[in-house]
């Protein structure tokens, strides 16, 4: 049960960095294909949420809690991780130093910053969501 539980925190990891990763790329690819919905607000928002998070905690020296939760489990189960969990670790996890992390969370945090400013999200018109104003 601990290992289940730990493929799908390890899971849920990935596709968080796979929004904030594939969301800055589509970000840029829709920017230049003219895609109006990666001018949504509230996508936005929370991409630059996202990264900010992410940044914020490796400047204050913290882990990632997803990690934190995934390694407990582990370790109250030892045993062999999952195919899934595997091939998934291979391409989350790395061995730098935590300043290298560090470095290119804020950079990526500042491009993410930057991709605001030069493909600025949409106003939302006064009492619309953001669905209800790409209509």
């Amino acid at each position: 049960m601990h290992a289940v539980a730990a493929d799908a925190i390890l899971v849920l990891h990935f596709l968080f960095v796979l929004f904030v990763t594939g969301g800055f790329a589509l970000i840029l690819a829709g920017a230049a294909l003219r895609w109006s919905w990666i001018r949504a607000r509230r996508f936005r928002s929370l991409h630059l949420v996202a990264i900010l998070l992410v940044a914020a905690e490796s400047l204050a020296g913290m882990a990632c809690p997803l990690t934190l939760w995934e390694d407990a489990l582990r370790r109250a189960v030892p045993q062999q991780a999952s195919f899934v969990g595997r091939w998934i670790s291979r391409l989350l996890y790395y061995d730098f130093p935590e300043w290298i992390f560090a470095m290119v969370y804020i950079a990526f945090a500042l491009a993410v910053a930057l991709a605001w400013r030069f493909v600025p999200p949409r106003q939302a018109a006064p009492g619309c969501s953001d669905t209800a104003a790409t209509r």
